[in-house]
């Protein structure tokens, strides 16, 4: 294996669930070699190559299905917050997590959407349709927290869409 397509490797291996844009800014290669050679490593079986959520993801061989959705989701920094909350919270009622991260209700619907999707999260309604929040594999959850963090791009865009949300809040409460 060239030492390109051993770097970009690595790369995959330490950033589980890269982006692509991740990846040609992390590395010191153009678009086009790094195109290339996860080319040949996917095709050698090394590298797993998925959309998600509109981006192009990279991940180690030794993920599963469910835990290359939860990186994905994990790498969104609200997403990450809502979890780390029900890890240290569950079960929770959506406003109350909500108002503690500090989220527009809709924005947590909008991730919790996707989290319920993945069976990350637990949406339950009682009797009375009050939804309770909680982790689908807590045990499975917890550990893969630690082997990402949101890139810079992904933070921006969580960060917008808060300014937003409080914004139209709190255009909301001056009427």
């Amino acid at each position: 294996m060239s030492d390109t397509r051993q770097q970009i490797k690595a790369h995959v291996q330490t950033n589980a669930g890269i982006h692509f844009n991740e990846l040609v800014r992390l590395s010191e290669f153009a678009p086009g070699q790094i195109q290339y050679h996860v080319r040949r490593l996917i095709d050698a079986e090394e590298v797993v190559r998925e959309e998600r959520y509109g981006q192009t993801h990279y991940y180690p061989p030794r993920y599963d299905e469910w835990e290359r959705s939860a990186l994905a989701l994990f790498r969104r920094e609200t997403a990450r917050a809502v979890v780390v909350y029900l890890i240290e919270h569950e079960p929770s009622r959506p406003t109350a997590v909500a108002d503690d991260i500090g989220i527009a209700r809709s924005t947590l619907e909008y991730h919790l959407d996707h989290l319920v999707e993945r069976d990350i999260v637990d949406k339950r309604y009682d009797e009375r349709n009050r939804v309770t929040l909680s982790l689908s594999n807590p045990d499975r959850t917890a550990p893969l927290l630690s082997e990402v963090t949101p890139t810079v791009p992904d933070r921006l865009v969580d960060r917008f869409t808060r300014l937003v949300d409080g914004l139209l809040e709190n255009g909301h409460d001056s009427r």
